[in-house]
C-alpha cells in the first residue's frame, strides 16, 4: 500500500509541476522594452516619464544595488486574445519567492496613476478580462534593484547593506515581459490540486479521508490529456470536485484569516525604500479588494498610511475607499509597530497616541487592539498603557519563536505590573505570514493550546517582513478551505470580529502575569549602542523641551507653544523605535541615517529649550531642573567651576553659595565624601566601596571589572547573545594609567585608561561629588573588536532573592536563582534607567543613561556564601547585518549608589538622564506642577494636543505600592479631568480646592489629567 501511494504522489507531483503549472499562461506575447537607469536616489514618475529611454533585451542584467531602472513596456493585445482574461506577465529576474529582500517594481499608467506591484508571487498586472483585442498597453515600471542581504542566510559579513560600500554590479537578469493570457481553468485546477495535496499529506494513514483524496487525485490525472492541458482541466476539475465539496467536521477548529503585509519600517532596506515598498504592497492589496470581495486586509502602522499620504495619493484614495468598503482594517493603534522593550513609558503612550488620533482623523475608525506580531518581547507595562488608549485586545506572534519554553496559551488575559488585565492570542500558526498551506492549517490545529475551551484562533495571511501581502492564490486556497473535511474552517474576517467571538466563548481563559520575556533575541538590548543612546537622550530631551516650552506658555507673555515642531520630532524619534532599529538589527544604511536623525533632534530640542528658558527673560543664572524630584547636587557651570544647589522637581532655583557639610577628598587611589569612601585598586578595578552610612562594605569582590566576552550566537548575530558567550572572556585589568584629574571641594576624579583587544581603547573617569552617594563612571571606548561583548560587573555583598529593573511606569522584579528553565532562559533581560538588589535593610542600584541589557547572577563567597552580581552590558561588535556595528566612539555614563532604596534609585534614574541646566533667566517663575506624596511620579508635562491651552500632566506610581498626594500648579487652576492617553475625559470636570488637586494611586497606576487654567481678570 505504501508503495501505491508514494506511485500516485509522485505521479500528481510530477504532471501538476511539469505540465499543469506551466499550461496557466500559455499564450504570450512579448512586450516592447526600453529602459532608463536613475542616477542617485529614487526620482519622480514626472522625471522619470521625461527621460530617454534605451531598448533593453530579456536576459539582460540590470540593477546596481540599491538603484532604480525604470522600465517602459509597449504593447498590443492580440486579436486573438479577444474574450479571455489578459495579464502583463514580468518577471524581474527574481530570487526565490520571498518579495521582501530583492529586485520589486511599481508599474504606473502613462498618466502617473499607480496601478499594481509585481514580485516574485505576484508577477501578474491585469489588462482586461475579457479582452477585446487590440488594447494598447503603455506602463512606466518603477523597478527597485535592492540586494538580497539574506543571499548568505547571515552567515558571512556583506558590504551590501549601505550603498555606501555595495558596488555598482548590476545584480538581476531580466527574465519576462509578456502580454497572455490566463487560462482561468488550468488556474483553478492548479489551486484545487495545492489544496488537496495540502490536506492530505498531513493526514494519517489510518485516516479514510487521507486515502480518499489520493485516489481522487489518481482518477483526476487519467481525465488529463498531455497534448490539451487546457481543454481537459475542466475535466479533471470535475473529478475532484466531490472531494472538494466534503464538509469539515462540525467540530473542527475555525480559523480567521485576515489580509495582512507586515512591512518592516526599516530593516535590510533603509526609510527610503520602505516608503515605496508601501505603494507596492497597497496598490496589491487595493487591487486584490477589488477582485474578491470577501477580502479584508488589516494594516497597522500610522507612519507608513503618512507616507502613503504625503507621496502616492492615487493610492491613499484607493485605501480610503477600502476602508469604506470593510474591506479595509486600520489596527494596531500605534505609529509604527516598535520595540517592546525599549521605548520609554511616555515613547509608548505617544506611539499609541499619534496612531490611534491618525486613524481616528482620516478614517473615523478607532481602532480597539495592539497589533505588534514581531517585536522582541512586551513589557509589562503594556496592557494597562493598551487600555489606557482605549484598546481591547492585544495580538503578538513573536513569543513561538522562544528557545527554551514553549509558551503556554495561545488565547488568555495577560496581567500588566499594575494589575489591569488585556485579552490577548498567539496565533498558533506560528506566523503573521500565512499562506493557507496544508503544512500552517495543519501546524494551527495540533499547536492549538486551548483545545477544549476554545476552538478559533486568528491566521494573518500574505507575504510580509518587506511587504508584498495577500495574493489572489492565498485568497483562493481560503475559498477552498472554508469548509473542507480534513482541514481546519477558514473564515476571513476582521480582527475585531475575531477577538469578540474568542472572548465570547473564552471568557475565563487564563491569565498570565508579568513581561512576556521573548527567549531569543536578547542582543538587542545592546546592538548598536549609538542608535539606543540617540533614542534615549531623544526621550528625555523631548520631555525637557515640553516641560520649558509649558512653562514659557503660561509665564512668559507672547510665547507660542511650538506645537507643530514637537508632533513631527516626536513623529521622528517615534519611527526610530520600530522594532528592527532601535534594536540595532538592520544593516548598515539604517543606522547611519538614525544616528544622524538623532544628532539633528537634540539640535532642534535644544533649541526649542532654549527659546523656552529665554523668553522667560534674562539675566540671572538659574538652575533648572527638567526632572520630578527636587535635587540637592553639584552643578558645573560654563566656566568650568561647580557650585551647589538645590532646586525643585520641574522648575528652576539660583546657584545657592551653601555648600553641603561632608567635602569631597581626593587621594591618589581614593575618593571620600563621607557618605562613601572609594578605592581602587592597583589595576584600576574597584578594590572598595564602603558605604560610611551604613558602616558596610558593599563590594565582595572586584568592582567595575570589565569583562571582554566572545560572543558568536549560532544565528543571528546583531539578534542573540547565546549563552555561551560566558565561558570564555578576558578580564581587563592591564591598565595604562591611573591619575587624579579633579581635586575639587565639590568634585573629586580619578581617570583609568586602558587598551586592550585589536586597537581598542576604554578612558573611565570615576566621579565621586558632595552630598551623593552616587559614584559616576564616565566612559569613553575606542572600539575596534568584532565578535565580543563588552561587560561591567558589580559583585555587590547582597544576598538578593530578586532584583528590579526599572520599565515603562514602574519596574519588574526577577528571581536571582534559576530553579526552572523559565528563570535560567532569562540569562540577558533589559531594563532602562536602573537596576537595583536588595536584601531587608540595604540596596544598591546601578544607574545608567543608555544602556538596556544586563544580567543579574548569584556568586559563591569564600565562606559558602552567596552574593549578587550586577553586570551591564556596554557595547558589541556584531558583524551581521552591519559589519561595522558599534565600531568607533562611544561615551556613556553609568553608576553605582550604594545603599539605595527603590525610591533612590527612581529619583537618580531621572537625575542622571536629565542633568541639571545652567542658564541666564530674569523670571522666578513656579513650577507648573509639583507633587506632595511619596510615590507619585509626573512622567510629562505639556499642553493639550487640541491647542486648548490646557495643561496636560501624566504621572504614575513609581514604587510599587499605594500612593496619596496632592498635585499643585504654577498657575490658576479651574479644574481638573482625569482623561484617557488621547486626552479624553474619562471623568467629569473636578473643581480644585486651593488651586489642588487629591491624587490617588494604586502600585503602578498611570493616570493623566487636564488642567484647566482659570480665567484672570
Amino acid at each position: 500500500m505504501h508503495d501505491e501511494r508514494r506511485r500516485i504522489e509522485e505521479r500528481v507531483e510530477r504532471l501538476h509541476n511539469q505540465r499543469i503549472k506551466p499550461a496557466i499562461y500559455a499564450a504570450t506575447v512579448p512586450f516592447e522594452v526600453e529602459a532608463w537607469q536613475a542616477p542617485g536616489e529614487p526620482v519622480s514618475f514626472e522625471e522619470a516619464a521625461a527621460a530617454r529611454y534605451a531598448p533593453f533585451a530579456m536576459d539582460t542584467p540590470w540593477g546596481p544595488p540599491w538603484g532604480t531602472t525604470w522600465f517602459r513596456m509597449r504593447g498590443e493585445v492580440p486579436a486573438e486574445f479577444a474574450g479571455k482574461r489578459v495579464e502583463a506577465v514580468i518577471d524581474l529576474g527574481f530570487v526565490g519567492d520571498w518579495p521582501g529582500n530583492q529586485a520589486e517594481a511599481l508599474v504606473h499608467l502613462p498618466d502617473g496613476r499607480p496601478l499594481k506591484a509585481v514580485n516574485p508571487l505576484n508577477q501578474y498586472v491585469p489588462i482586461a478580462n475579457p479582452a477585446a483585442g487590440g488594447e494598447q498597453i503603455d506602463y512606466l515600471v518603477e523597478a527597485a534593484s535592492n540586494p538580497d542581504i539574506l543571499a548568505n542566510n547571515f552567515a558571512a559579513p556583506t558590504l551590501l547593506g549601505d550603498v555606501l560600500t555595495a558596488g555598482d554590479r548590476p545584480l538581476y537578469t531580466f527574465q519576462r515581459a509578456d502580454i497572455a493570457v490566463l487560462d482561468e481553468e488550468v488556474w483553478h485546477l492548479d489551486l484545487d490540486l495545492q489544496v488537496l495535496l495540502g490536506v492530505m499529506v498531513h493526514l494519517g494513514d489510518h485516516e479514510p479521508r487521507r486515502h480518499e483524496i489520493l485516489h481522487a487525485l489518481d482518477r483526476a490525472m487519467d481525465a488529463l490529456d498531455l497534448d490539451d492541458i487546457s481543454g481537459s482541466a475542466a475535466a479533471v476539475r470535475e473529478v475532484l470536485a466531490p472531494v472538494l465539496a466534503k464538509p469539515a467536521h462540525a467540530s473542527a477548529h475555525t480559523i480567521s484569516g485576515v489580509g495582512h503585509a507586515h512591512i518592516d519600517s526599516a530593516w535590510l532596506w533603509p526609510i527610503r525604500e520602505t516608503k515605496r515598498k508601501t505603494s507596492r504592497t497597497f496598490s496589491n492589496v487595493t487591487s486584490l479588494a477589488d477582485e474578491y470581495d470577501d477580502f479584508i486586509f488589516a494594516c497597522s502602522q500610522a507612519q507608513q498610511y503618512e507616507w502613503v499620504r504625503d507621496n502616492y495619493p492615487h493610492v491613499w484614495a484607493r485605501i480610503q475607499e477600502s476602508v469604506k468598503k470593510g474591506q479595509w482594517a486600520p489596527v494596531g493603534g500605534m505609529w509604527v509597530e516598535s520595540d517592546g522593550n525599549l521605548p520609554g513609558g511616555e515613547a509608548i503612550a505617544r506611539q499609541l497616541i499619534h496612531g490611534k488620533r491618525f486613524f481616528i482623523e482620516h478614517f473615523g475608525i478607532e481602532t480597539k487592539g495592539v497589533w505588534l506580531p514581531d517585536s522582541f518581547g512586551y513589557n509589562a507595562a503594556y496592557p494597562q498603557l493598551a487600555k489606557l488608549a482605549g484598546n481591547e485586545w492585544f495580538l503578538t506572534q513573536k513569543i513561538s519563536w522562544n528557545q527554551t519554553n514553549k509558551f503556554p496559551h495561545h488565547t488568555f488575559w495577560w496581567e500588566g505590573i499594575d494589575g489591569t488585565r488585556i485579552f490577548t492570542h498567539f496565533p498558533p500558526v506560528d506566523t503573521y505570514n500565512a499562506r493557507f498551506s496544508g503544512e500552517e492549517m495543519d501546524r494551527a490545529v495540533r499547536n492549538y493550546s486551548e483545545k477544549g475551551a476554545g476552538s478559533r484562533s486568528l491566521a494573518p495571511f500574505g507575504w510580509g517582513d518587506g511587504g508584498g501581502g495577500p495574493t489572489r492564490e492565498i485568497m483562493e486556497r481560503a475559498r477552498r478551505l472554508a469548509d473542507l473535511e480534513g482541514s481546519p474552517k477558514v473564515v476571513v474576517e476582521h480582527p475585531d470580529e475575531f477577538f469578540a467571538k474568542a472572548r465570547a466563548e473564552y471568557e475565563d481563559a487564563p491569565v498570565w502575569n508579568g513581561e512576556l520575556y521573548l527567549e531569543l533575541h536578547r542582543a538587542t538590548y545592546t546592538s548598536q549602542a549609538r542608535t539606543k543612546q540617540g533614542n534615549r537622550r531623544s526621550e528625555h530631551k523631548l520631555r525637557e523641551a515640553e516641560l520649558w516650552a509649558t512653562t514659557a506658555a503660561l509665564h512668559a507673555p507672547g510665547y507660542a507653544y511650538p506645537y507643530e515642531k514637537l508632533d513631527c520630532l516626536w513623529k521622528t524619534v517615534l519611527l526610530h523605535q520600530f522594532h528592527d532599529i532601535l534594536p540595532g538589527s538592520s544593516i548598515a544604511w539604517v543606522h547611519r541615517e538614525a544616528e544622524a536623525e538623532y544628532a539633528r533632534v537634540a539640535v532642534e530640542l535644544e533649541e526649542l529649550t532654549g527659546e523656552a528658558i529665554a523668553a522667560l527673560g534674562g539675566g540671572q543664572t538659574r538652575v533648572f531642573n527638567t526632572g520630578p524630584f527636587e535635587r540637592r547636587e553639584v552643578v558645573r557651570h560654563a566656566d568650568g567651576t561647580t557650585g551647589w544647589v538645590q532646586v525643585p522637581a520641574n522648575g528652576s532655583a539660583p546657584v545657592d553659595n551653601v555648600v553641603p557639610d561632608d567635602l569631597v577628598i581626593v587621594e591618589d587611589r581614593a575618593l571620600d565624601n563621607g557618605f562613601v569612601r572609594v578605592e581602587l585598586a592597583e589595576d584600576g578595578t574597584l578594590a572598595s566601596v564602603y558605604d560610611r552610612i551604613a558602616r558596610r562594605e558593599v563590594l565582595a569582590d572586584k568592582g567595575n571589572l570589565l569583562r571582554l566576552h566572545t560572543d558568536l550566537p549560532n544565528y543571528w548575530d546583531a539578534w542573540d547573545i547565546d549563552k555561551h558567550y560566558k565561558n570564555r572572556y578576558t578580564d581587563l585589568v592591564d591598565i595604562e594609567s591611573v591619575q587624579v584629574v579633579e581635586r575639587d571641594v565639590l568634585v573629586g576624579s580619578i581617570r583609568v585608561t586602558r587598551a586592550f583587544g585589536k586597537g581598542s581603547k576604554i578612558t573611565q573617569t570615576i566621579t565621586l561629588r558632595a552630598g551623593s552617594p552616587r559614584i559616576d563612571f564616565e566612559t569613553e571606548i575606542d572600539w575596534h573588536e568584532a565578535e565580543k561583548i563588552l561587560k561591567a560587573g558589580f559583585p555587590i555583598d547582597i544576598r538578593a532573592p530578586h532584583s528590579s529593573a526599572e520599565i515603562q511606569f514602574g519596574h519588574i522584579q526577577r528571581p536571582t536563582h534559576t530553579n526552572t528553565s523559565w528563570e535560567a532562559a532569562r540569562f540577558e533581560v533589559s531594563g532602562h534607567r536602573w537596576v537595583h538588589v536588595a536584601e531587608p535593610g540595604y540596596g544598591v542600584a546601578v544607574i545608567n543613561d543608555s544602556t538596556y541589557g544586563h544580567d543579574v547572577s548569584r556568586t559563591v563567597r569564600e565562606d559558602g556564601g552567596t552574593t549578587t552580581k550586577v553586570s551591564l552590558s556596554l557595547v558589541r561588535a556584531p558583524r551581521v547585518p552591519d559589519p561595522e556595528a558599534d565600531q568607533g566612539k562611544h561615551r556613556f555614563t553609568y553608576s553605582l549608589l550604594p545603599g539605595a532604596s527603590i525610591e533612590d534609585a527612581v529619583a537618580e534614574g531621572y537625575a542622571l538622564n536629565l542633568p541639571l541646566r545652567v542658564a541666564d533667566s530674569a523670571g522666578e517663575p513656579e513650577p507648573i506642577v509639583s507633587v506632595d506624596g511619596e510615590g507619585i511620579t509626573v512622567e510629562a508635562v505639556k499642553l493639550a494636543d487640541d491647542t486648548s491651552g490646557d495643561v496636560v500632566v501624566r504621572l504614575y506610581e513609581s514604587r510599587g505600592g499605594r500612593a496619596q498626594g496632592v498635585l499643585r500648579t504654577g498657575f490658576p487652576l479651574a479644574g481638573a479631568r482625569v482623561t484617557d492617553l488621547l486626552e479624553r475625559p474619562l471623568t467629569e470636570d473636578e473643581a480644585a480646592v486651593d488651586g489642588t488637586v487629591p491624587v490617588t494611586l494604586r502600585p503602578f497606576q498611570i493616570l493623566t489629567l487636564r488642567l484647566k487654567r482659570a480665567e484672570v481678570n
